[in-house]
């Protein structure tokens, strides 16, 4: 067996060791690390902000919460993990240089990073899968009753808590020099480091971007025909007078682009953000000359923590009434703006009305 030290968010180090010898206690980049202080705590702060007022919006709503809103609201829960059990201990870990903290306590940063990273990528995937279902097949998704407890949403944690479990037996807390100890990963030579970094690279990257591209590209090309379908029956009532229903179909097209829209902008963030650290991490463990110590390979893998910040943004922007909740958020001594807090319809309802409009047209 043999100690090292694996690079980059996932495993809470910008510090590589020579993966083929005893780690050592080298000096490191000091102007690197400050680089990567300033900017570890410009996203932690925001990630925090953002993600926590959103959630508090959210859950002064949760009465009232469409299914759409209940993922949002766990999306941010997940994101709030990356940014307090990974971002933050990424921080103070470049603020003291090696770990602070007894065995348990390695373990424990070492699990929770990757719950982290586990429960934002799958909480996404469900998410879309919930929105294919919701477009494909909107009879059978209506016709659900609502649940105490949503299934996808507890499949994406439970998928999370037991897939990060490894991490608890891979990392310890050992002595890398006389007297110097870190929070350091053992894995068997030569082939257990890559054999674990493809896997997480696979179930955490590879496969969940798969699913939601596939389903994203299934869902576009339904609203695409039905957005045919609906302007055929438009230009055919064009002389006929408007019926209250026909007026409704053409709100919800809207509002079906609106979210579909917004789905694949933050499924091409989280690709955008997350495939430089996956792309980094598979070089450093499989090319023996990766540059690991340079400030491109850092900057690649900070890349990842933004998708935290990023998330509550693109919900916001797409609500349509960011600028009202962002006051209703600050000024918590302010009224409630109702008009600006008030609940969309639910998709599902929503896309049940339409296709049914529709078939009436006929």
């Amino acid at each position: 067996m043999h100690d090292v030290q694996l690079s980059g968010h996932l495993w809470n180090s910008m510090k590589n060791s020579n993966l083929s010898a005893p780690p050592q206690d080298e000096p490191r980049d000091e102007h690197l690390a400050q680089v990567e202080i300033a900017l570890l705590s410009i996203i932690f702060i925001t990630a925090g902000i953002l993600n926590f007022g959103l959630m508090l919006v959210l859950w002064k709503r949760r009465k009232q919460l469409s299914r759409m809103r209940v993922f949002v609201f766990h999306l941010c829960v997940a994101d709030l993990v990356v940014t307090f059990f990974q971002v933050c201990p990424q921080l103070l870990w470049d603020i003291t240089d090696r770990f602070v903290g007894p065995d348990i306590l390695c373990r424990l940063v070492k699990y929770l990073q990757v719950v982290g990273m586990f429960a934002s990528t799958y909480m996404i995937v469900v998410m879309t899968i919930d929105r294919y279902q919701a477009i494909c097949n909107p009879m059978v998704t209506f016709q659900r009753r609502r649940a105490r407890w949503n299934g996808p949403v507890c499949a994406a944690w439970c998928v999370s808590l037991v897939g990060s479990l490894p991490q608890l037996f891979i990392f310890s807390r050992v002595e890398v020099a006389p007297g110097v100890y870190d929070c350091w990963a053992e894995f068997i030579q030569p082939w257990g480091l890559k054999a674990y970094v493809t896997w997480t690279t696979l179930v955490i990257f590879v496969l969940p971007v798969l699913t939601v591209v596939v389903c994203q590209v299934r869902i576009c090309r339904t609203v695409h025909v039905n957005f045919h379908m609906k302007m055929h029956h438009a230009g055919e009532a064009v002389n006929k007078p408007l019926s209250s229903r026909a007026s409704s179909v053409a709100g919800v097209s809207k509002a079906r682009v609106k979210t579909v829209k917004m789905t694949v902008v933050i499924v091409l963030v989280y690709i955008v953000c997350w495939a430089p650290f996956f792309t980094v991490q598979l070089w450093s463990v499989w090319d023996a000359q990766a540059p690991t110590q340079t400030a491109t390979f850092t900057i690649l893998m900070l890349l990842a923590s933004l998708n935290s910040c990023a998330n509550p943004c693109i919900y916001l922007l797409f609500s349509g009434k960011l600028p009202k909740r962002l006051v209703a958020l600050v000024c918590a001594a302010q009224p409630e703006l109702k008009e600006s807090m008030q609940e969309e319809t639910t998709m599902v309802s929503s896309l049940y009305i339409s296709l049914k409009s529709l078939s009436d047209c006929r």
